[in-house]
C-alpha cells in the first residue's frame, strides 16, 4: 500500500503522509480499500476523516493501474463498496493545477476519476480555488472601518443565518434549498466549532453605528491554520467590508507567528476570489469536490 505511486498530474497521498496520518487516526485500515486482480493490487482508495471521527468524510486519493483497462469501472466499484457503509454524505476531492482543462494529461486524469465518482453516486460538482498567504505577502493594516469583538454562540448563530441568506457559496446555497436557513446556519456553525481552530478566535464585525456588518472566524485544519469562515451580511454588501473582515483574520494569524495561511472559495464566487487576491493571497491550485446529494 505505501509503495503505491501516482504518476498522473493530480494530488495524491504519499507514503510518508499516509503513515503519519494513520498514526493520528485520520487514515485507518478500515478506511483504506484496495482492488486486486490475480493477487496483485491494481487500485487503491484512501478515505480520510478528522481525529476521533466515527466515519470518514472524504476520499483523498483514488488511483487504478492503467493495465486493468477500464480504470473508471474499477474505481467506481471501489467507491461503491465503501459508500454503501457510510451513514453520512461524503466527498471526493481531486486537486489539480489551474488551467487543468487545457493540459491533456491532467484533463485525462481528472475525467476518468470524475466518471467513476458519478457512477458511484457522487454527482454534485463544485470547483474551489485554493489560496495561500505568507508573511512576505504583507500584513494588511488596521483601517478602523469596522470594530471586531467577541460574542456569544447565540449571537454568532444569528450572524450565520444572515450571511447564509446572501451567500454565493454553492454548498451553502444547496443546503438552504434543501434544509432552510436555520438548519444551514446551525450546521455551518457546528462545523467550525468542531474544527481544530479555537472558539475564542471568533469575532463579530460592527460598524461605527454599532450595526452588525459580518463576522471573522480564523480557524485551522489538521495541518495548518486557515481563513475559516468570513462573511458580510447582505445589507452591507458592496461597501468593501469583505476586505476588512479578511484583513482581520490575516492579522490574527500573522500576530500568532503563523508562516502560512490557507483559504478556499468556489470558482463561481468571484467577489471572494478577488478579495483574496487584493489581500495578497496567491492561487495555488484548484480542488474539485464531488459529493452526494445534500440530505434533507
Amino acid at each position: 500500500m505505501t509503495a503505491w505511486v501516482v504518476t498522473e498530474p493530480v494530488g495524491w497521498i504519499s507514503a510518508d503522509r499516509y503513515v503519519a496520518d494513520l498514526a493520528d487516526g485520520m487514515y485507518r485500515p478500515g478506511w483504506t480499500w484496495i482492488a486486486e486482480h490475480d493477487g496483485q493490487v491494481v487500485g487503491r482508495a484512501l478515505w480520510w476523516g478528522p481525529k476521533g471521527s466515527p466515519h470518514p468524510v472524504a476520499l483523498d486519493c483514488l488511483d487504478v493501474d492503467p493495465a486493468v483497462g477500464d480504470r473508471a469501472a474499477v474505481a467506481a466499484e471501489l467507491m461503491r463498496a465503501v459508500l454503501a457503509g457510510f451513514p453520512e454524505p461524503v466527498q471526493y476531492r481531486i486537486s489539480v493545477t489551474g488551467g487543468w482543462r487545457d493540459d491533456p494529461a491532467t484533463s485525462a486524469a481528472v475525467e476518468w476519476r470524475r466518471a467513476a465518482a458519478h457512477t458511484a453516486g457522487l454527482t454534485r460538482e463544485v470547483e474551489r480555488l485554493q489560496f495561500e498567504w505568507a508573511p512576505a505577502d504583507g500584513v494588511p493594516p488596521v483601517t478602523g472601518r469596522l470594530r471586531f469583538t467577541e460574542a456569544s454562540d447565540e449571537e454568532f448563530l444569528a450572524v450565520f443565518r444572515r450571511i447564509a441568506e446572501g451567500s454565493l457559496d454553492a454548498q451553502t446555497r444547496a443546503n438552504l434549498a434543501a434544509k432552510g436557513v436555520d438548519a444551514t446556519a446551525r450546521e455551518e456553525m457546528d462545523f467550525y466549532l468542531r474544527a481544530p481552530g479555537k472558539r475564542e478566535w471568533w469575532r463579530v464585525a460592527y460598524t461605527h453605528e454599532e450595526e452588525v456588518a459580518g463576522m471573522a472566524i480564523p480557524s485551522a485544519t489538521s495541518y495548518n491554520v486557515n481563513v475559516g469562515y468570513l462573511g458580510v451580511v447582505p445589507e452591507f454588501h458592496g461597501r468593501g467590508y469583505v476586505d476588512e473582515v479578511l484583513a482581520e483574520i490575516t492579522r490574527f494569524h500573522a500576530a500568532n507567528g503563523e508562516s502560512r495561511i490557507t483559504a478556499t472559495t468556489d470558482m463561481g464566487n468571484t467577489p471572494m476570489a478577488a478579495a483574496f487576491r487584493r489581500a495578497g493571497y496567491r492561487n495555488t491550485g484548484i480542488r474539485m469536490n464531488l459529493s452526494n446529494d445534500v440530505q434533507p
